[in-house]
């Protein structure tokens, strides 16, 4: 699946650009709207995922995948750039890898036998876990914007230790696990025979040396869990079903770099408005002879109560436009506010005004 085309954007598109095309088709696809496609929906979904990241979108404009689990065939490796032509390759098809997906190479791991090839694996930074969670908005406050305060239990870095996992002040020693190298020799079998793979050595975390006593508050680990509270912004415009992503509000690890956190907005219906793109829909019962006449009505509003002036001979279903009562979408934009007309007709007439609609007959009205 090709993300751009899902989201209908050039490569090239801004952030404001993936997210506008997001909130289009998200609306026009939704499956709790008529005419929505709850698979289509989700397909729009994952695509703002990937292109509204920066990192997962670099990963797939270079690899046509992200290293989060994204992927196809192989563990979603792409091939299509190895040519059986030549190099350390020479000899090998790797045309039929990618239709064949991952289950028939179970007794491997192609990112170990492609270390080898290319220099051995590298000390990869740590990352703690992301954290996902929902958070439930009325419609005034998707349409302006509001804070949330969260309280969210989850690894932080120890206090005792700062994170080292040792106790204070205790001396280090050599790692017997992997003989102070930092590092282990594992045997793989592949395709390509017996590959000896080494590996970071998780004792020591590729250091060599290990505390002499590890810190009694975490046990060695680095993280304890903890309660946080946690401020969440959340933007003027926004959808149901949008995700925010807070950068390094996840879980901690070990020396490593804390995952992120991503809320999930859930945008509570309301009986009076509905949202379209950056418009905003309401109704607005006139009576008939108001209809006929013209006349002036008050409306209650997002931003409060406003004068709606009818004008004389609007029919049923007509749109009546305030401009800049919208939803919010820039610093100093706002959409429209669009009112349809609902003319009540009278269930019962007096004789008087019977005999006054007689005269309008006569009139030709």
């Amino acid at each position: 699946m090709d993300f751009y085309k899902t989201l209908g954007i050039d490569k090239k598109a801004s952030k404001d650009e993936v997210k506008k095309a997001y909130r289009k088709l998200a609306h026009q696809y939704h499956p709790d709207k008529k005419g929505g496609d709850e698979k289509k929906f989700k397909e729009i979904n994952e695509a703002y995922s990937i292109l509204s990241d920066d990192k997962k979108r670099a990963e797939y404009d270079t690899y046509g995948r992200t290293f989060a689990g994204a992927g196809q065939g192989a563990g979603g490796w792409d091939f299509s750039g190895f040519s059986s032509q030549g190099g350390p390759f020479s000899g090998w098809d790797f045309s039929d890898f990618a239709n064949k997906g991952s289950s028939g190479f179970q007794d491997f791991d192609l990112g170990d036998i492609f270390s080898e090839f290319f220099g051995g694996q590298s000390r990869k930074t740590k990352r703690g876990r992301d954290i996902s969670i929902d958070i439930e908005v009325s419609f005034s406050e998707s349409v302006f914007g509001t804070e949330r305060k969260v309280l969210i239990r989850k690894k932080m870095i120890c206090s005792e230790c700062s994170g080292t996992g040792a106790k204070k002040g205790t001396e280090m020693k050599q790692c017997s696990l992997c003989n102070s190298t930092g590092k282990i020799h594992e045997s793989k079998r592949s395709i390509f025979g017996s590959i000896t793979h080494t590996v970071i050595c998780k004792e020591c975390d590729g250091k060599g040396k290990i505390p002499k006593e590890k810190c009694s508050k975490c046990s060695g680990v680095g993280t304890t869990d903890k309660q946080e509270e946690l401020n969440i912004k959340i933007p003027s415009g926004i959808e149901n079903g949008e995700m925010i992503r807070q950068s390094g509000a996840g879980e901690a690890t070990k020396e490593g770099i804390n995952g992120d956190l991503y809320i999930k907005v859930h945008v509570k219906n309301d009986p009076n408005f509905r949202k379209e793109g950056s418009n905003i829909f309401t109704n607005i019962d006139v009576k008939l002879t108001d209809a006929i006449t013209g006349a002036e009505y008050k409306l209650k509003t997002l931003d409060g109560t406003i004068t709606i002036k009818i004008p004389a001979g609007v029919n049923h279903g007509d749109f009546l436009k305030v401009k800049n009562k919208g939803v919010i979408v820039g610093k100093d934009e706002r959409g429209d506010l669009l009112i349809k007309v609902k003319i009540i007709m009278p269930k019962k007439l007096s004789k008087r005004a019977k005999d006054l609609l007689d005269k309008l007959k006569e009139e030709g009205i």
